[in-house]
Formats: structure tokens, sequence, C-alpha cells
């Protein structure tokens, strides 16, 4: 990508970044009153976000599509255009919490198509990865536990359905409290792994130049981010609950165990000059 473009965009990803706070603050506290600042800023990152491609098709002489950054940046602006007459229309608020965030990372990913110089420095580099690491294995934590509630729930729900309930049942949280307990755990996990998505990827960006985005175990943890956004979005924006949650929760478990097996070797790296 162009210099100048690049710029543009980082920008535009800048002003996006508030869209990603409005939807971490709307998990946690639920109520919120950030959500017009969010969207002012969505809007004019959308105007940045237009010059960068203005820029790029005017300096390359062509649509700019033709790699993967440039197709992401392009598929990214799309939903913000998109997203924005939407919401004019019909003004749901709702589907912000899965947007602003997969705009954010569409559009920081983006700008990673351009080689920068290496660490400053080891101290640096390590730093840096362990932070990712740490904010990895949180973002796990507490999703095994919004697993753990889970499995509870659905033993839960299938002995109140038997009309005889065994003794452990009463034992046990009621659905209301398990409901409630998967879906802050889920909030905090969606936090904490966006955060490792967005400090891992800086980091593989930096140690392996633009070839990192073809490393298999990116493309992993990415698709498990985005089924960790879905099941976020169904449930603030759709109101999933109980049931349907619950099972989705201990499927992304599994896809959860994949990425973690993908970057068993990870932490070796710390002993890397």
């Amino acid at each position: 990508m162009a210099e100048m473009s690049v710029i543009w965009l980082r920008v535009a990803a800048g002003l996006y970044s508030l869209g990603l706070l409005h939807a971490i603050l709307m998990l946690i506290r639920r109520r919120e009153h950030l959500f017009r600042v969010a969207l002012g800023a969505f809007a004019l990152g959308s105007v940045f976000h237009f010059v960068s491609i203005v820029e790029e098709g005017i300096v390359n002489h062509r649509c700019p599509i033709t790699n993967f950054y440039e197709t992401l940046s392009m598929c990214a602006f799309l939903i913000v255009v998109l997203y924005l007459l939407v919401h004019w229309r019909y003004k749901v608020e709702s589907l912000s919490v899965f947007i602003f965030p997969l705009v954010f990372v569409m559009a920081l990913v983006a700008t990673l198509g351009n080689p920068v110089s290496a660490w400053s420095s080891p101290v640096v580099r390590n730093a840096w990865l362990t932070v990712h690491i740490v904010l990895v294995l949180l973002g796990y934590a507490a999703l095994l536990f919004a697993a753990v509630a889970s499995v509870v729930y659905l033993f839960q729900e299938r002995e109140l359905k038997t009309r005889k309930p065994r003794k452990s049942y009463y034992r046990l949280p009621p659905l209301g409290t398990l409901d409630d307990l998967i879906s802050k755990t889920m909030a905090v996990g969606f936090v904490l792994i966006t955060l490792a998505v967005v400090a891992g990827s800086t980091w593989a960006f930096i140690e392996l130049k633009t070839a990192w985005i073809s490393q298999p175990k990116i493309a992993i943890s990415f698709f498990t981010w985005g089924v960790y956004l879905a099941l976020v979005c169904l449930r603030v924006a759709a109101g999933w609950r109980g049931r349907k949650a619950a099972i989705m929760t201990v499927v992304l478990v599994g896809f959860s165990a994949l990425t973690w097996a993908a970057h068993a070797r990870l932490g070796a790296m710390l002993l890397k000059p």
C-alpha cells in the first residue's frame, strides 16, 4: 500500500477503536453513553478510510483490491457504509457490539501490509509477547469458567425437565444465576481475547513482516475470535440465552482448544534473542 494511504487508514483505525471501546463497555456495564461518540468517530473514520482507498487507487492507477490487505480494507469500508445506512434508517444500536469490533480489527489488519523496522530491543519484543500470552491465558480462563457454567446449566435444565430432579440439582446454582455468570464471564473473556488478538497481530507483523498473515495459527486465531464475536453478538443483539448460548459456549471452547494447540510452542519464542 502507498505510504499516505496507510497513514489515512491508520487514522481511520484509530477512530474505529472508539467503537471497540464502546462495545467493551457495553458488554461489561450493559448501559453506557459512549455510543453517540463512538458512532461519530465511526462515521469520521469512514471519511479517512475513503480517502485512503482513493489515495491508493490514484497512486497505483487501479482499483485497490489486488491483494489481501487492500481487499480487507475495501470490505471493512463497505461494512462501515452499510452499517451507517442501516443505522440511519432503523436505529439499530445493538448491532454496534458486533460491527464496531469487527471493523476495527479488519482495518487494523489492513494497515499491517507494509514492512516496518525490527524491534528496538529484545526486552520490548519479549515484553510485548508476554503481554499477549498473559491476555490469552486470562481470556481462556474466563472462557473455561463460562464453559463449566454452561455444562452445569445444561445439566440443571435437563434435571428440571424430568420433574424429579436428583439431590445434586438442589446443590447447584439456579438457572438464572448460571446464565448471568455465563454472560459476565463471556464478556470479560471476549475483551481479553480481543486485546490479545490485537497485541498478537502487531507482534507477529513486526516479527515476521508481511509473511505473518500466511501463518496457519494466525488464521485459526482470527477464526476463533470471529466465532467468539458472533456468540457475543447473539447474546447481546439477538437475546440468546439459556440452552442455545450454553451449547455455543461449549463449542467455542473446542475452537479455543485448537487455537491453543496451534500456539503451544509460542512461549518458547521468549527464549530467542
